[in-house]
């Protein structure tokens, strides 16, 4: 059914705009994966643009509760797709909408504006996208936003006539974009972002028109289109093999993405920083919220980056396996799923990158936020694997995870979930992990190894309360193990050391602490005097979890 035409912007619009953008990415989705070759071929630069739009679609209907005034709808989808924000282009889009939003909302409360508005937020999205990427390469989402703000700008007459220039000019970029990068030229594709935000512009067209436009000329038959053909498929595959490959050597190992808050001071410095350590940087945002993109080898140190910077939160690494077309060797396997990963709950920044490095894809669960089914399938389907080993790392995450497992399941991957109820649990879960070996014996092995492990945590409480070592008050250093208190004392690392010597009466091999940015100096050196002098035939390793909620995880396996 035809959209009533909307004659001018105001919030409906911006309503009406981010529905049709939603619907038109659904439909293109799984062509825009199939033809996403730069800057990596992973094959989710589709799925990554739509769950930013539907971030940033969800933001408007709640704002509309009330009567928003144009400034607060477009206030709105701006937010939202930067705290949504999925991948390189899902990353760039939120810049677009917010530069569109900055112009749009600079009337304060004015209904909406009219063709000439659109067109300055046209402008300025395209040219604050381009600022927001450390290293511009022509020939991607950034032509293409630059040429629909180039053909808006010589526009005349109302947002329809606006939207519709900016569209064909948005076209025409896009289908020059194989004659711009040479992957594209040799897969025979046109960009994959600048795919999606054509979807997105003509979605806009519809808003004003109450008409979609259809992909014309060369866009149309260069596989982006509904034609997209099994040939076109096998050549992306084959490009996929040798993206970046012909010197031996391929990206980096890992997607690291982050909110941030911080000042601009501090965000300057992280872009130096990151930039540093790796490629395919993008960050955006503003007014002390970033949203932060990199793809890195040492995930652990684009984090503690981020933790310079400001607080970084809602933390997800994705660790591209073995023969992707992100990892270094030179050997790079078809875009077909990996057999086998490992998705984990972890909850500082710390243990994510330590958990990214061995392998697993993470989902960090901040102090009182604990993660949501829908993240936790979110990053089973990030991990790409036809196998996938659920770890919550958390008692209270179990019927969550369950549920998570569930709805992966009826998508086809198989799913096990293993009830690690702490991070150490899971370490060691991590520890003895086997890709190659049978699922299920790899699973029972992760298990068994979890399950050896006992764990326990030095926390501060936070109210008087009762418990089974007696009443606590506020500020009691609390010693629980296994989950429950078993010591209350004043002083953190002499409650630890009881805790270790509790847990040590019944034997053990090896002692993994993890501590919190909170915990004093001296703690892991005093804890591990103490297993050197007493327990001659105990190990001990000691990890940096970030801010992970406890001052001190211990595990005894």
């Amino acid at each position: 059914m035809a959209q009533v035409p909307q004659t001018f912007f105001d919030a409906l619009a911006v309503r009406t705009w981010c529905g049709l953008a939603l619907t038109a990415l659904g439909r293109a989705r799984e062509e825009i994966d199939a033809i996403n070759v730069y800057p990596v071929a992973d094959g989710d630069t589709g799925t990554n643009l739509y769950l930013t739009v539907e971030s940033a679609a969800t933001a408007v209907e709640a704002v509309f509760a009330g009567q928003p005034s144009l400034g607060d709808a477009a206030r709105a989808m701006a937010h939202g797709a930067l705290i949504g924000a999925r991948g390189n282009s899902g990353t760039i889009l939120a810049q677009l909408l917010r530069g569109m939003a900055q112009v749009l909302a600079a009337e304060g409360d004015a209904s909406h504006t009219d063709g000439d508005g659109l067109r300055l937020a046209l402008r300025h999205a395209a040219d604050s996208a381009r600022q927001a990427v450390a290293h511009p390469v022509e020939g991607t989402v950034l032509t293409v936003a630059s040429a629909a703000a180039d053909a808006a700008a010589g526009a005349e007459g109302d947002c329809g006539a606006v939207a519709r220039a900016a569209y064909q000019g948005a076209c025409a970029a896009l289908a020059a974009t194989p004659g711009q990068l040479a992957v594209l030229e040799q897969a025979g594709v046109v960009d994959a972002g600048g795919r999606g935000l054509v979807a997105v512009l003509g979605a806009l067209v519809e808003t004003f028109t109450g008409e979609a436009p259809g992909l014309t000329g060369a866009v149309a038959g260069s596989g982006s289109g509904s034609g997209f053909g099994s040939g076109v498929h096998a050549r992306v595959e084959e490009v996929a093999e040798c993206v970046d490959g012909a010197d031996g050597e391929g990206g980096p190992a890992f997607e690291v993405i982050y909110l941030l808050k911080a000042d601009d001071a501090a965000v300057t410095r992280l872009r130096q920083r990151l930039d540093a350590l790796g490629d395919s940087l993008v960050v955006v945002g503003g007014d002390g919220l970033w949203n932060v993109h990199v793809h890195v080898d040492d995930a652990g140190a684009a984090v503690e980056a981020g933790v310079e910077a400001g607080r970084p939160y809602r933390i997800r690494i994705t660790h591209f396996g073995v023969g992707d077309a992100h990892t270094r060797g030179g050997e790079r396997a078809p875009r077909e799923r990996v057999q086998r990963a490992v998705v984990a709950v972890v909850p500082g920044e710390g243990l994510a990158g330590l958990y990214a490095e061995a392998g697993a894809t993470t989902v960090l669960a901040r102090p009182g936020e604990p993660p949501a089914s829908g993240e936790l399938v979110e990053a089973v389907r990030r991990a790409h694997a036809r196998e996938v080993v659920l770890l919550p790392n958390d008692a209270d995450l179990r019927h969550t995870a369950a549920a998570a497992a569930e709805q992966a399941r009826t998508e086809g991957i198989r799913v096990a979930l293993i009830p690690t109820r702490s991070a150490v649990q899971g370490i060691a879960a991590l520890a003895v992990h086997e890709p190659d070996r049978r699922f299920d014996e790899d699973v029972v092995s992760m298990t068994s190894a979890a399950g050896a492990t006992r764990y326990a945590e030095v926390v501060v409480a936070e109210r008087q309360s009762w418990t089974m070592a007696g009443i606590c008050q506020a500020g009691d250093v609390l010693g629980l193990i296994d989950g429950d208190v078993a010591v209350i004392g004043s002083d953190v690392t002499a409650t630890a050391e009881v805790v270790l010597n509790r847990m040590l009466a019944a034997g053990g091999e090896l002692v993994t602490l993890v501590l919190g940015d909170e915990a004093p100096q001296g703690v892991a050196e005093h804890l591990e005097a103490r297993v050197r002098e007493a327990y001659l035939a105990v190990d001990t390793v000691v990890y940096r979890g970030g801010r992970q909620g406890s001052l001190v995880l211990v595990g005894v396996e």
